[in-house]
């Protein structure tokens, strides 16, 4: 076990790698060594101590991957802040509720990403802005929220621009004073809040420490065995664990460079940057995977540097895993599982296990974690029988933020709850068999349903609301509803959909939606979502 902060994490790979390059960024062009960038690192955290940001403080990140991103999360970790990520794809309702629930002081946002106009949202939650001075907001619907950090440009009315924050600490005393603070960090402090979308409804903030997330991820680069030398691609989002832990805390425990071809995946830019940087990893849900492959200039790229990475969020078919170490030559690729509230891989494949081992399981328990399958009483079950799987070790969350009811029912003696169903065999290996919680997975994104009812509810002409995952050959599932409408009303697909879309991410958004009069029922009055999921399957003609 490494017991160490973040900062300290840094500094001993500075000390070690510091000429090494750290990042590369193949939109912007930009190229830093790990000296460099713990240099840039400093820099910003002294600028947040000068807007009066302090241990213990939330503030959140709202956007794509960017060069900002990779600062922001370290110059956080630097003075103790609590960094909470903000999915890039939430519209104003759950942006509203993340800073909200976390009590966040400060945001970091970028201007806008894809079809989503950041600033404007903001406007709409916010329209104090217009006359506010930069870290003086009080907005009515976002009351604890001070102070906005804006990405790239110009700054929007009452926001700080990035560089204004970074200049600011290159000028002022808080350089001086940065080391003292992450002296007083304690491992244990809680770093980082990533929200899982709930099962009854609301997003659920997962807590992790500095220890939580050093070690987890010093256990992935382990296993995938980097070693200094290693170029990593992430084209994964940061915001998510995969990214931020397995992908950057990863590369930093060996001094790897760490490779960003975009703001958000594009198979061709992945590819690209997978060439050109001569990368030797690569992480990935595997329907990234899949549309590189499939990629029309795919076969004209030389990607024999290729070894090693990271397969996770959705399974991972055998004809995929196939074709990723017959054609890209990525023959020590790996698989892991686990949740972000498990910081987040407690299983993982090695490059020694063969194909079958690869695709059919996700692996084994990784050093310094228990697992244990159960069954409905919470009795151990025997080798091979399928059962709740349970998780206990430094990579337990500290708790779901200020929700201390939901802790307790997902947390036991140590022991968190996945809601998986699994089986471990003789050897150790652990296959995923099923879900307990009827979560989709739509191309490595989670999507609970009862968040999404809960969301469709509000709509004034829907009377009752189900959804569900059916099976769908690009993303793995896709999001299904049934709606009973309201008597009288009229709402069309279309238009449920387009009410949806500047409301919540576009993969929670439904993409087969049918009209019923009713909803399916047992007789105690649980809706039977098997039987709709059976009939959507029969009129979509997908298994």
């Amino acid at each position: 076990m490494i017991e160490a902060t973040i900062p300290a994490f840094l500094k001993e790979c500075v000390r070690r790698y510091g000429a090494r390059p750290a990042a590369v960024f193949s939109q912007s062009g930009e190229r830093w060594t790990y000296a460099e960038f713990a240099e840039r690192v400093d820099r910003f955290a002294a600028g947040l101590l000068s807007l009066g940001l302090y241990k213990g403080d939330r503030i959140g990140i709202w956007s794509p991957n960017r060069p900002e991103w990779l600062i922001a999360q370290f110059a956080t970790a630097r003075i103790g802040l609590v960094l909470v990520n903000v999915n890039p794809a939430y519209r104003t309702s759950e942006l509203e509720f993340a800073l909200n629930k976390t009590g966040a002081k400060s945001l970091i946002f970028a201007a806008s990403f894809k079809t989503s106009d950041y600033v404007a949202m903001l406007r709409e939650l916010a329209p104090e802005l217009e006359g506010a001075a930069p870290g003086r907001l009080k907005a009515r619907r976002l009351p604890d929220l001070r102070t906005l950090i804006q990405l790239g440009g110009e700054a929007m009315p009452g926001a700080f621009g990035f560089a204004e924050v970074d200049a600011a600490g290159a000028r002022g005393g808080g350089l001086a004073r940065l080391d003292a603070i992450s002296k007083g960090l304690d491992r244990n402090d809680p770093i980082n809040i990533q929200f899982t979308s709930g099962t009854t409804g609301a997003p659920k903030g997962a807590t992790l420490t500095h220890r939580n997330v050093v070690n987890n991820a010093v256990s992935s680069a382990r296993a995938m065995r980097l070693a200094p030398g290693d170029a990593l691609a992430i084209p994964v989002p940061l915001y998510h664990c995969f990214g931020m832990v397995l992908g950057v805390l990863a590369a930093v425990a060996y001094g790897v460079k760490m490779i960003f071809p975009g703001e958000a995946f594009e198979p061709g830019e992945t590819l690209t940057a997978l060439e050109e940087e001569n990368c030797t990893a690569v992480h990935g849900v595997s329907t990234m995977f899949a549309a590189m492959l499939d990629h029309p200039g795919f076969a004209r790229r030389d990607l024999k540097a290729l070894r090693t990475g990271i397969m996770a969020g959705s399974p991972c078919p055998e004809p995929l895993m196939k074709r990723v170490i017959g054609d890209v030559g990525c023959d020590q690729i790996t698989i892991a599982y686990g949740m972000t509230e498990t910081s987040p891989v407690s299983f993982q494949t090695s490059p020694d296990d063969p194909v079958k081992r690869r695709t059919g399981t996700v692996g084994r328990i990784q050093p310094h974690c228990e697992v244990k399958v159960v069954d409905e009483t919470g009795e151990t079950v025997p080798i091979g029988e399928p059962g709740e799987l349970m998780t206990r070790g430094y990579l337990v969350m500290k708790g779901y933020w200020n929700d201390p009811e939901r802790t307790a029912d997902a947390i036991t003696d140590g022991w968190m709850k996945t809601g998986d169903q699994a089986v471990i065999d003789a050897e150790g290996y652990c296959r995923i068999v099923g879900r307990i919680k009827d979560m989709v997975i739509r191309g490595g994104e989670n999507v609970y349903p009862a968040e999404v009812e809960s969301f469709l509810l509000t709509h004034p002409d829907i009377a009752d609301a189900q959804v569900f995952g059916v099976p769908d050959p690009k993303y793995g599932e896709e999001v299904a509803a049934w709606i009973v409408l309201r008597p009288g009303a009229a709402l069309t697909e279309a238009g449920l959909r387009d009410w949806c879309k500047p409301q919540i991410a576009h993969y929670k958004v439904p993409r087969h939606i049918r009209f019923v009069g009713e909803i399916p029922m047992t007789v105690t009055g649980k809706a039977q979502k098997f039987v709709m999921r059976e009939a959507m399957i029969r009129d979509l003609s997908v298994n």
